[in-house]
Protein backbone atom coordinates (compact mmCIF):
# COMPACT_ATOMS: atom_id res chain seq x y z
CA UNK A 1 0.00 0.00 0.00
CA UNK A 2 1.29 3.40 -0.74
CA UNK A 3 1.85 6.25 1.60
CA UNK A 4 -0.23 9.34 1.26
CA UNK A 5 1.46 12.63 1.95
CA UNK A 6 -2.48 14.16 2.21
CA UNK A 7 -1.59 13.66 5.97
CA UNK A 8 1.90 15.67 6.40
CA UNK A 9 -0.05 18.20 4.78
CA UNK A 10 -2.91 18.47 7.12
CA UNK A 11 -0.71 17.80 10.07
CA UNK A 12 1.66 21.09 8.58
CA UNK A 13 -1.27 23.31 9.01
CA UNK A 14 -3.70 21.77 11.80
CA UNK A 15 -0.54 22.69 14.20
CA UNK A 16 -1.49 26.55 15.28
CA UNK A 17 -5.63 25.36 15.04
CA UNK A 18 -4.64 22.46 17.63
CA UNK A 19 -3.16 24.97 20.09
CA UNK A 20 -6.53 26.73 20.31
CA UNK A 21 -7.93 24.61 23.71
CA UNK A 22 -11.44 26.34 23.38
CA UNK A 23 -12.07 25.99 20.17
CA UNK A 24 -11.12 22.11 20.06
CA UNK A 25 -13.44 21.75 23.49
CA UNK A 26 -16.25 23.53 21.37
CA UNK A 27 -16.18 21.42 18.33
CA UNK A 28 -15.93 18.31 20.44
CA UNK A 29 -18.95 19.56 22.92
CA UNK A 30 -20.61 19.74 19.73
CA UNK A 31 -20.24 16.57 18.18
CA UNK A 32 -21.41 15.20 21.46
CA UNK A 33 -24.21 17.10 21.73
CA UNK A 34 -25.46 16.17 18.44
CA UNK A 35 -24.72 12.51 19.01
CA UNK A 36 -26.71 12.14 22.12
CA UNK A 37 -29.34 14.45 20.50
CA UNK A 38 -29.92 11.72 17.30
CA UNK A 39 -29.28 7.87 19.64
CA UNK A 40 -29.92 9.33 23.51
CA UNK A 41 -27.29 9.82 26.00
CA UNK A 42 -26.20 6.49 26.55
CA UNK A 43 -22.79 5.76 25.25
CA UNK A 44 -23.20 1.94 25.70
CA UNK A 45 -26.55 1.84 23.53
CA UNK A 46 -25.33 5.12 20.87
CA UNK A 47 -22.03 3.96 19.46
CA UNK A 48 -21.88 7.55 17.56
CA UNK A 49 -22.20 9.16 21.10
CA UNK A 50 -19.40 6.39 21.93
CA UNK A 51 -17.03 7.72 19.31
CA UNK A 52 -17.83 11.37 20.27
CA UNK A 53 -16.81 10.88 23.45
CA UNK A 54 -13.62 9.17 23.22
CA UNK A 55 -12.38 11.27 20.31
CA UNK A 56 -13.07 14.16 22.56
CA UNK A 57 -10.90 12.45 25.55
CA UNK A 58 -8.26 11.71 23.13
CA UNK A 59 -8.26 16.48 22.94
CA UNK A 60 -8.43 15.92 26.85
CA UNK A 61 -11.72 17.77 27.09
CA UNK A 62 -12.60 17.49 30.43
CA UNK A 63 -15.28 15.49 31.86
CA UNK A 64 -17.91 18.10 32.77
CA UNK A 65 -18.25 19.85 29.21
CA UNK A 66 -18.86 16.14 28.17
CA UNK A 67 -21.56 15.94 30.39
CA UNK A 68 -23.07 19.29 30.02
CA UNK A 69 -23.17 18.86 25.72
CA UNK A 70 -24.70 15.20 26.41
CA UNK A 71 -27.26 16.81 28.49
CA UNK A 72 -27.94 19.42 25.85
CA UNK A 73 -28.34 16.99 23.28
CA UNK A 74 -30.85 15.01 25.80
CA UNK A 75 -32.74 18.09 26.41
CA UNK A 76 -31.81 17.95 30.31
CA UNK A 77 -29.91 21.44 30.12
CA UNK A 78 -31.73 23.73 27.17
CA UNK A 79 -30.53 24.94 23.98
CA UNK A 80 -30.54 25.65 20.27
CA UNK A 81 -30.46 22.56 18.51
CA UNK A 82 -27.27 22.29 16.67
CA UNK A 83 -27.13 21.47 12.92
CA UNK A 84 -24.53 20.15 10.44
CA UNK A 85 -23.90 21.94 7.45
CA UNK A 86 -21.65 22.06 4.16
CA UNK A 87 -20.20 24.61 2.31
CA UNK A 88 -17.85 24.50 -1.04
CA UNK A 89 -14.56 27.07 -1.72
CA UNK A 90 -11.81 27.67 -3.93
CA UNK A 91 -9.38 28.68 -2.51
CA UNK A 92 -5.67 29.72 -3.32
CA UNK A 93 -4.11 27.99 -6.08
CA UNK A 94 -7.36 26.33 -7.22
CA UNK A 95 -7.37 24.41 -4.29
CA UNK A 96 -10.63 22.50 -3.68
CA UNK A 97 -12.11 23.02 -0.13
CA UNK A 98 -15.33 21.74 1.41
CA UNK A 99 -15.80 23.38 4.86
CA UNK A 100 -17.67 21.53 7.82
CA UNK A 101 -19.45 23.59 10.06
CA UNK A 102 -21.49 22.76 13.99
CA UNK A 103 -24.03 25.57 14.00
CA UNK A 104 -26.87 26.57 15.98
CA UNK A 105 -27.53 29.63 13.27
CA UNK A 106 -26.79 28.94 9.69
CA UNK A 107 -27.28 32.84 8.77
CA UNK A 108 -24.79 33.17 10.74
CA UNK A 109 -22.23 31.08 10.09
CA UNK A 110 -22.43 31.51 6.29
CA UNK A 111 -22.42 35.17 6.70
CA UNK A 112 -18.71 34.85 8.55
CA UNK A 113 -17.29 32.33 6.42
CA UNK A 114 -18.57 33.74 3.38
CA UNK A 115 -16.95 37.28 4.12
CA UNK A 116 -13.40 35.42 5.68
CA UNK A 117 -13.07 33.59 2.62
CA UNK A 118 -13.57 36.17 0.04
CA UNK A 119 -11.19 38.54 1.81
CA UNK A 120 -8.30 35.98 1.49
CA UNK A 121 -8.10 34.81 -1.67
CA UNK A 122 -11.33 32.49 -1.65
CA UNK A 123 -14.31 32.03 -4.07
CA UNK A 124 -17.45 30.49 -2.98
CA UNK A 125 -18.56 27.88 -5.16
CA UNK A 126 -21.58 25.55 -5.46
CA UNK A 127 -20.87 22.24 -2.96
CA UNK A 128 -21.69 19.76 -5.98
CA UNK A 129 -18.99 21.12 -8.00
CA UNK A 130 -16.47 20.77 -5.20
CA UNK A 131 -17.63 17.15 -3.34
CA UNK A 132 -17.24 15.26 -6.08
CA UNK A 133 -13.60 15.25 -6.04
CA UNK A 134 -13.55 14.00 -2.32
CA UNK A 135 -14.88 10.23 -0.57
CA UNK A 136 -16.07 10.27 3.03
CA UNK A 137 -13.67 7.86 4.91
CA UNK A 138 -12.72 6.19 8.23
CA UNK A 139 -9.37 8.04 9.13
CA UNK A 140 -6.79 6.80 11.96
CA UNK A 141 -3.79 8.50 12.87
CA UNK A 142 -1.67 7.57 15.53
CA UNK A 143 1.84 7.86 16.85
CA UNK A 144 3.72 4.52 16.15
CA UNK A 145 5.17 2.84 19.28
CA UNK A 146 4.44 -0.59 18.42
CA UNK A 147 4.17 -2.29 14.75
CA UNK A 148 4.81 -4.92 12.93
CA UNK A 149 4.03 -7.16 9.84
CA UNK A 150 1.27 -9.00 11.90
CA UNK A 151 -0.48 -6.07 12.72
CA UNK A 152 -0.34 -4.71 8.94
CA UNK A 153 -1.97 -7.71 7.83
CA UNK A 154 -4.90 -7.88 10.93
CA UNK A 155 -5.06 -3.53 10.08
CA UNK A 156 -6.12 -4.75 6.15
CA UNK A 157 -8.49 -7.38 7.84
CA UNK A 158 -10.00 -5.15 9.76
CA UNK A 159 -10.61 -2.92 6.62
CA UNK A 160 -7.59 -1.05 6.01
CA UNK A 161 -7.90 0.16 2.20
CA UNK A 162 -4.49 2.75 2.44
CA UNK A 163 -2.11 2.50 5.23
CA UNK A 164 1.49 4.20 6.35
CA UNK A 165 3.60 4.05 8.54
CA UNK A 166 6.25 6.40 8.98
CA UNK A 167 8.89 6.91 11.92
CA UNK A 168 6.98 9.00 14.04
CA UNK A 169 2.82 8.12 13.07
CA UNK A 170 0.88 5.38 11.48
CA UNK A 171 -1.77 6.66 9.20
CA UNK A 172 -4.60 4.50 8.16
CA UNK A 173 -7.37 5.00 5.77
CA UNK A 174 -10.74 2.77 5.85
CA UNK A 175 -14.29 3.11 4.14
CA UNK A 176 -16.94 4.91 6.37
CA UNK A 177 -17.60 1.37 8.40
CA UNK A 178 -14.63 0.34 9.39
CA UNK A 179 -12.27 3.01 11.63
CA UNK A 180 -13.59 1.87 14.89
CA UNK A 181 -11.94 -1.41 14.55
CA UNK A 182 -8.69 -0.08 13.22
CA UNK A 183 -8.43 2.60 16.07
CA UNK A 184 -8.91 0.15 18.54
CA UNK A 185 -6.00 -2.36 16.77
CA UNK A 186 -3.60 0.13 17.12
CA UNK A 187 -5.08 1.26 20.36
CA UNK A 188 -4.66 -1.91 22.29
CA UNK A 189 -1.07 -2.53 21.43
CA UNK A 190 -0.18 1.05 22.60
CA UNK A 191 -0.34 3.38 19.77
CA UNK A 192 -1.50 6.41 21.07
CA UNK A 193 -4.24 7.47 18.81
CA UNK A 194 -3.74 11.51 17.42
CA UNK A 195 -6.94 11.49 15.29
CA UNK A 196 -9.79 9.03 14.42
CA UNK A 197 -12.97 9.30 12.89
CA UNK A 198 -14.98 10.68 9.03
CA UNK A 199 -13.05 12.48 6.66
CA UNK A 200 -13.51 13.70 3.79
CA UNK A 201 -10.68 12.24 1.77
CA UNK A 202 -9.41 13.94 -1.80
CA UNK A 203 -9.42 11.07 -4.74
CA UNK A 204 -8.49 14.64 -7.36
CA UNK A 205 -5.38 16.51 -6.16
CA UNK A 206 -4.37 19.98 -6.98
CA UNK A 207 -0.42 20.46 -6.83
CA UNK A 208 1.11 23.67 -4.85
CA UNK A 209 4.84 23.99 -5.71
CA UNK A 210 5.39 27.51 -4.92
CA UNK A 211 6.20 28.51 -1.43
CA UNK A 212 4.17 31.82 -1.22
CA UNK A 213 0.88 30.24 -2.57
CA UNK A 214 1.31 27.38 -0.04
CA UNK A 215 1.59 30.03 2.67
CA UNK A 216 -1.55 32.00 1.51
CA UNK A 217 -3.41 28.87 1.46
CA UNK A 218 -2.44 27.81 4.98
CA UNK A 219 -3.41 31.38 5.98
CA UNK A 220 -6.63 30.71 4.16
CA UNK A 221 -7.35 27.50 6.11
CA UNK A 222 -6.39 28.83 9.35
CA UNK A 223 -8.66 32.05 9.09
CA UNK A 224 -11.76 30.21 8.34
CA UNK A 225 -10.88 27.78 11.04
CA UNK A 226 -10.92 30.37 13.31
CA UNK A 227 -14.36 30.37 13.41
CA UNK A 228 -16.24 28.82 16.79
CA UNK A 229 -18.65 27.32 13.79
CA UNK A 230 -16.41 25.96 11.67
CA UNK A 231 -14.95 22.34 12.57
CA UNK A 232 -13.01 21.41 10.20
CA UNK A 233 -11.89 22.49 6.63
CA UNK A 234 -10.94 19.84 4.13
CA UNK A 235 -8.63 20.45 1.21
CA UNK A 236 -7.40 18.60 -2.28
CA UNK A 237 -4.07 19.98 -2.21
CA UNK A 238 -0.55 18.46 -2.12
CA UNK A 239 2.23 20.36 -1.10
CA UNK A 240 5.88 20.19 -2.77
CA UNK A 241 7.79 18.41 -0.41
CA UNK A 242 10.67 20.34 -1.21
CA UNK A 243 8.80 23.86 0.52
CA UNK A 244 6.99 21.83 3.30
CA UNK A 245 10.24 22.15 6.02
CA UNK A 246 9.68 26.37 4.95
CA UNK A 247 6.00 26.13 6.08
Amino acid sequence: MSGHSKWANIRIRKGAQDAKRGKIYTRHARLVEMAARTGGGDPFSNNALKNAIENAKIDSVPNANIERAIKKGTGALQGDAMAEVLYAAMGPGGVACLIECLTDNKNRTINNVRTVMEKHGGRWTELGSVQWMFARKGVVVAKKSSWSDEMELQLIDAGAEDLDASEETIDVITDAAHWTPVRDILKNVGNEIIAAGLKYVPNQKTAINDLATAKQLQEFIELIEQDDDVSEVHTNEEIAENIIGDL
